[in-house]
């Protein structure tokens, strides 16, 4: 994530706040993440499928994170370097489309977001509520969540302007250069300038 933020501060001039989710990172886990950490490490070692879990899981970090998240904001526009009159965007793939779909839909101050590898299970209600600009990564041979479901939750976005990157590959194998597509993405639509790609 901070190579990511890297790219959108050198190259395009934008303030970057790169957050942890609740129990990820250097953030303290829950006796209810290690249930469901648990679980999904067991799922995955049967062989069943990770999908009901990693939904579920995602569901209860965003009833977490979206305050988190929103009350970040307000602090970051509270700095005079940062101020309120400037766009805002918003990058998350897979949990960060779990946590990013409920913040943008609750949030007007979003102006655009990349969103991408997640089902549409929990998340398709709320994506009929967000209108801004989207980009979309799918990874066409995902092992865990089918074409036809990463294709659901696209289409369940209500935004006139929304673009679907397709790539093949499985899960873990997005290509870096759909950084450069969402840095350029972010460009156009909150006002840096465009980076050099060379």
């Amino acid at each position: 994530m901070s190579g990511r933020a890297r790219r959108l501060v050198t190259g395009c001039g934008f303030h970057v706040a790169v957050i942890d989710a609740p129990g990820h990172g250097d953030r303290p886990r829950t006796a209810h993440d290690e249930v469901e950490i648990a679980e999904l490490f067991r799922a995955r070692a049967a062989g069943e499928p990770e999908g009901p879990i990693v939904v579920r899981y995602n569901a209860h970090l965003a009833e977490r994170a979206v305050p988190e998240y929103l009350a970040t904001l307000d602090a970051l526009q509270e700095l005079p370097e940062i101020g309120a009159d400037g766009p805002v965007g918003y990058w998350g793939i897979n949990m960060g489309t779990a946590i990013g779909i409920p913040s943008v839909a609750a949030e007007l101050r979003i102006t655009a977001a990349v969103f991408g590898q997640h089902w549409p299970d929990v998340l398709a209600q709320k994506a009929q509520q967000i209108t801004i600009p989207i980009e979309f990564d799918l990874q066409w041979d995902d092992e865990h969540i089918s074409r036809d479901e990463g294709l659901a939750l696209f289409d369940a976005f209500a935004s006139k302007e929304k673009s679907l990157d397709v790539n093949s590959g499985k899960h873990k194998e997005l290509p870096r250069f759909e950084v450069d597509s969402a840095v350029r993405f972010f460009a156009r639509h909150l006002g840096g300038a465009v980076p050099s790609l060379a």
